[in-house]
Order: structure tokens, then sequence, then C-alpha cells
């Protein structure tokens, strides 16, 4: 059995709500106590607060970024990896979790929680994209939302 810690993805918007702010750093703390390491895009917004709270916290936090420049991540990103592919890095932060969590979040955030459930990862969101497929128009069952950053990292811990 392998002794690796589990890796979260926390995916929202760089211009991020106060309330998205709020639930990210919730969501850092949560996950950074319970020994998860976090990843995120490095930048502004839902990623800066996941990493402030990670940093605090005592975890680590991994930024994927879009540039060719690792100084361009948030000051509290423990490890920054400049992928230099832009917004094609999302599919690399889905690809090196073990699950993520979604808040808030534009279509960057709707294409990683896509890459998510292509990829067979469990995937929860804080307000955040409801998931319709063509057909019956019903939300997609793979994808759990939560109400509280406490109900998503609960959900979380249970699919892991």
């Amino acid at each position: 059995m392998s002794t690796r810690a589990r890796i979260v993805a926390v995916c929202g918007a760089s211009q991020a709500t106060d309330g998205d702010r709020e639930a990210a750093s919730s969501v850092g703390r949560m996950l950074a106590e319970r020994g998860y390491v976090v990843v995120c895009g490095g930048g502004q917004g839902v990623a800066a607060a996941v990493a402030d709270a990670v940093r605090e916290s005592g975890g680590t936090c991994i930024g994927l970024l879009p540039g060719d420049d690792p100084e361009s991540a948030v000051a509290d990103v423990t490890v920054p990896v400049a992928t230099g592919i832009g917004h094609l890095r999302n599919a690399l932060i889905v690809r090196s979790c073990d699950a993520m969590i979604a808040i808030g979040g534009g279509y960057g955030t709707l294409s990683e929680i896509a890459f998510g459930l292509v990829l067979g990862r469990p995937v929860v969101t804080l307000q955040s994209w409801t998931v319709c497929p063509p057909g019956d128009g019903a939300p997609d069952a793979r994808v759990h939302r939560a109400s509280t950053p406490a109900e998503a990292i609960d959900w979380l811990v249970h699919m892991l």
C-alpha cells in the first residue's frame, strides 16, 4: 500500500468573490490539517486564498502555472511549476489529483470539472457550476454539490 500523500485539486476563478475566497480559505485549512497536498493554478483568487490557508496550516500547495515563470506564483504556493501551456494546464491540475473541489469559477473551472468527470476523479462543487449532460437536463449525479466547506471536505474524505 502506498504511503504517499493524497492530492486534492482546488479549482476556481482568479476573479473570485469574497464568498469564494472565504470558502477556499476554509477548504485549504481543512485539507492541510488532514494531511492532504493541494494542487491549484497558483495565481490569484481562489488559488491565492487556498494557498494562503494551506501555508498557514503547515501544508503543501503545488501551483501549476499557465506561463513560463515560476516567480509568477502567489507567495504562498509551496511548489510553483511553470508549465508554459496556458489554460491547457487545467488538464494537468486534474490529472495530478486524486479528487477535486471546484469553488465558484468561470469557464476554466468548468473545464476542470469536465476533466475530472472524464478522468473519473471525485468532483465536489461549492458555489460552482451545475453540470447537466444532454438528455433529460438533470444534474450529473457524479458531481456532488456541497453547501459548506465542511460538507465538501467530509464528502471528499469519504470518497478517498
